[in-house]
């Protein structure tokens, strides 16, 4: 590697000794000079070598992250922001429905009694996409630096109160509405408020928020079947059309008591796993599905974002949702995802808070969800529909209090969309799902107490997206690198090689060479012959990091001024600082391909072409020289990392911002 070429000259010339004779002054004190910039830039390689490794946001081991490539934390580490998703939730409106007694009694009978009282939470959208950011559709869990977290049906009992036990939700798809509706609500929607097989939440509520007093039991159920659609509609189950839902919830709402014995909150995890899973992939910037479960899920769990609490009593009350009540202010105020996404990325233990629930009162909790909450560990198989994920709480084991051991590996499945045609039981197509949640029971993971969790740890660490954001913003790291290549570039340069032996002046010259074909494999590299315009907008947007969809405005005029400022280079040409003895002052050649021209230190023009210095010739060129043979020997004394003894730390603090990519 040049890298490594250019660390055994450097190393060498640290080992220089200035001759000290009085007619060369001026090259010694050049050369003294250049021992300085070569120790320091010794130390800066090695050291941001050192830092990648440490910083390499993994997996370093592909088998479990299979999809990183489509993976939008890929296009985040290359600097392609897409901001804040659109968070679809629609509970804002639920508190101009008013029902009846009778009707309430009804929506309880259903399963829904509690998710009723959950009032409207305002979603903080740069958390959600943070915590997406994390999110990994292969496992169905969060990574994080401690490890797999994930929200479980233990999660959904406590938060939410919905029966997260019970008949799976799945049913016949609609590609209608009319039909549906006419059986179930008593009339049909018009053609402007419906499309395909869902209905606008706002014909709903326009036609059945108020039930009629003394209204005959079958108008009453009608409306109670309205509200139900609208309540899934607009929560648990909300879609990124925004203001509509699916008619297919109907037929599971005509008899009330069987309603209730559906398993709701399984279904709404299902839901939000497949919502996590899509709005992960680098082409997504929407997100739906219960985002008030997934924000309160990270409020408990984990100290980020947190907003301040009151000691109202009503804080205790069930479900635990309501802890987190209305609007907040305060800390979490004003912060953007990259604020979020920092926090994520640096996320510490003492953060996280594993058992959230262990300190809140039995006695509170109702019974049917308190007897089924065993279910948060059972490895079976959500269904919601055409939407089938794997619940895998064995990967997210010290949520429950358990050690956690390196779990099985995860079966590779593909998600298929199965509604195609109206009229289908979708029951027929998915057997096998059907077959693992019947066996919920059976699935749940057992309490292994001989785990040594360090063993789980090591391995993570290999198989994980360890970052998310760049330590250093990827413009930042192409300056420092370049600035430091340049560096030691201009000093070679200026050394005089009056007065040196052959072995200094081979050094030097094989310095001058390095430097200069690192910068022009760093930079021209990205360039092409006949670069157009529109390629090189996109070359400046990679190294500069812009954003992608934030950033289309950006005119002409402020490009031209970030180019004068940093170092311009054109479609045509390169401009880079020249070795004052490689080549011929008055070198110029044309050819179609692209010229780089390089100034040197009194301002002549002298130009390069891409491929003139080449890696295999520079160390094939070493290879018979006595050079390597000073190198060999003093190989076993190279700095480990540490200071060059010769300087001061002063010296050494003063140019501490240099860095290398490697």
């Amino acid at each position: 590697m040049l890298k490594d070429l250019i660390l055994s000259h450097l190393f060498f010339l640290i080992k220089l000794e200035p001759s000290y004779n009085l007619q060369n002054l001026e090259a010694d004190e050049k050369l003294c000079r250049l021992r300085e910039h070569a120790s320091l830039i010794y130390i800066v390689i090695q050291s941001s070598a050192m830092e990648f490794y440490a910083t390499n946001p993994g997996p370093i081991d592909d088998s479990v992250l299979y999809d990183q490539e489509k993976h939008v934390s890929s296009a985040v580490w290359e600097g392609q922001e897409r901001g804040a998703l659109r968070c679809h939730e629609h509970t804002s409106k639920l508190d101009q429905w008013t029902l009846t007694p009778n009707q309430i009694e009804l929506v309880k009978k259903s399963g829904f009694g509690y998710l009723r009282l959950i009032p409207a939470i305002s979603l903080d959208n740069p958390l959600i996409s943070a915590l997406v950011e994390r999110w990994r559709r292969e496992t169905n869990t969060f990574h994080f630096t401690v490890g797999e977290m994930s929200v479980t049906l233990e999660d959904v009992g406590y938060l939410l109160g919905l029966p997260i036990d019970g008949d799976p939700v799945i049913g016949v798809t609609y590609t209608t509405c009319e039909a549906a509706c006419i059986k179930y609500l008593g009339r049909a929607p018009d053609s402007g408020s419906t499309s395909g097989g869902m209905v606008k939440l706002s014909w709903l509520k326009e036609t059945f928020a108020r039930c009629p007093e003394g209204a005959p039991l079958d108008v009453i159920e009608r409306h109670t079947r309205a509200y139900l659609l609208y309540l899934v509609g607009s929560t648990v189950f909300s879609t990124t059309t925004g203001n509509k839902v699916p008619v297919m919830y109907l037929p599971l709402f005509e008899n009330f008591d069987q309603a209730g014995r559906y398993a709701w909150g399984a279904a709404a995890l299902s839901f939000l796993y497949r919502a996590l899973g899509n709005a992960s992939l680098k082409s997504q910037s929407t997100i739906s599905g219960c985002l008030t479960l997934l924000q309160c899920w990270s409020y408990f769990r984990l100290n980020i974002g947190r907003p301040r609490l009151s000691h109202d009593p009503r804080h205790d009350r069930f479900p635990f949702v309501f802890r987190w009540k209305g609007k907040h202010t305060g800390p979490t105020t004003n912060r953007d995802v990259a604020f979020y996404r920092k926090a994520l990325d640096s996320l510490k233990p003492s953060e996280v808070e594993w058992c959230p629930y262990m300190n809140i009162s039995s006695a509170i909790i109702p019974e049917e969800i308190r007897n089924n909450l065993i279910l948060g560990r059972s490895n079976t198989m959500l269904i919601c529909f055409d939407k089938a994920e794997r619940h895998l709480p064995d990967r997210c084991l010290r949520q429950f209090g358990i050690r956690q051991p390196i779990p099985l590996d995860v079966q590779q499945w593909e998600r298929k969309s199965r509604g195609v045609d109206g009229g289908v039981d979708l029951s027929a197509k998915m057997e096998t799902e059907l077959s693992e949640w019947s066996d919920r029971h059976l699935r749940v993971v057992d309490v292994d107490e001989d785990v040594e969790e360090s063993e789980y740890l090591h391995w993570y660490l290999k198989i994980t997206r360890k970052l998310v954001g760049r330590p250093i913003p990827i413009s930042s790291e192409f300056q420092r690198m370049n600035a430091a290549l340049r560096d030691i570039a201009n000093v070679a340069d200026m050394v005089s090689t009056h007065g040196m032996d052959d072995q200094q002046m081979h050094a030097l010259t094989r310095i001058r060479y390095l430097a200069h074909g690192c910068l022009i494999d760093q930079i021209g590299s990205m360039m092409v012959a006949d670069v157009t315009d529109s390629d090189h907008n996109e070359i400046e947007k990679k190294i500069r990091g812009k954003e992608r969809i934030r950033r289309k405005g950006m005119g002409v005029k402020r490009r031209r001024k970030d180019d004068s400022d940093s170092g311009h280079f054109s479609s045509q040409q390169l401009c880079l600082p020249s070795p004052m003895d490689m080549v011929d002052p008055m070198c110029h050649v044309e050819s179609n391909q692209v010229e780089i021209c390089i100034p040197p230190g009194d301002d002549s023009d002298r130009c390069y072409m891409p491929g003139k210095v080449d890696e295999t010739d520079v160390a094939d060129g070493i290879g018979d020289s006595g050079f390597c043979q000073t190198v060999d020997e003093v190989d076993g004394e190279l700095p480990q990392g540490g200071l060059v003894s010769s300087l001061e730390n002063g010296d050494i603090a003063q140019q501490s911002d240099y860095s290398v990519l490697v």
